[in-house]
């Protein structure tokens, strides 16, 4: 179970796990409320989501807390990437908001990554969670490109592709994403882990 009710997550892990012998179905099918986000920093949100959702459904549970890191915001907005301009924003009104705090920031010190902290617990009391990492490097553009992709995606610019996260092809950003390498690392573990 993904304890998440972000249907874009849901989507990308869902591409990522083709072909595998599973599927990842969203908290809100076991009709399991979002989890407060409490922690401050990624790997306290996913475990705090994670944990909710196993004690509510008695069933092993993967959540993830990721989000964009701008190093001229001194790494903001952070674990605070989905309410950046507000509880209730949309995507496009973090992104605006994020534009606009950027504004005077020259080219060259416009730097940022996603990070993703991925946390498998059996249970809601497991000791000894699976805790997995992944980070994607890139840059922010002053306008959004792209149509793919969700939240972010449009003005995170891929360097080694040439274009933005939202210009790229869905499985394309899955090899390449902060969440593409946090799933990969987890499902490798999970070949020498029972759960």
């Amino acid at each position: 179970m993904l304890a998440s009710s972000n249907a874009g997550k849901l989507r990308e892990i869902n591409q990522l796990i083709a072909g595998l012998d599973m599927v990842a179905v969203p908290q809100s099918d076991f009709d399991v409320p979002d989890a407060d986000e409490t922690g401050l920093t990624f790997v306290e949100n996913a475990i705090l989501k994670a944990r909710h959702a196993a004690r509510l459904t008695g069933l092993p549970a993967i959540a993830d807390d990721s989000g964009l890191e701008v190093d001229a915001l001194n790494g903001a907005p952070g674990i605070y990437s989905s309410r950046f301009a507000g509880v209730d924003a949309s995507d496009a009104d973090n992104l605006q908001k994020l534009l606009v705090e950027l504004k005077a920031v020259p080219e060259e010190q416009r730097t940022a990554r996603f990070q993703c902290l991925m946390v498998l617990m059996a249970h809601d009391e497991d000791p000894t969670p699976l805790i997995c990492q992944g980070s994607w490097e890139g840059r922010i553009l002053r306008a959004p490109q792209g149509e793919n992709g969700f939240g972010y995606d449009p003005v995170f610019w891929v360097p080694g592709e040439r274009c933005t996260s939202a210009e790229l092809s869905p499985e394309l950003k899955n090899h390449l994403s902060h969440r593409g390498q946090a799933l990969q690392k987890l499902l490798s573990a999970l070949k020498t882990t029972v759960v």
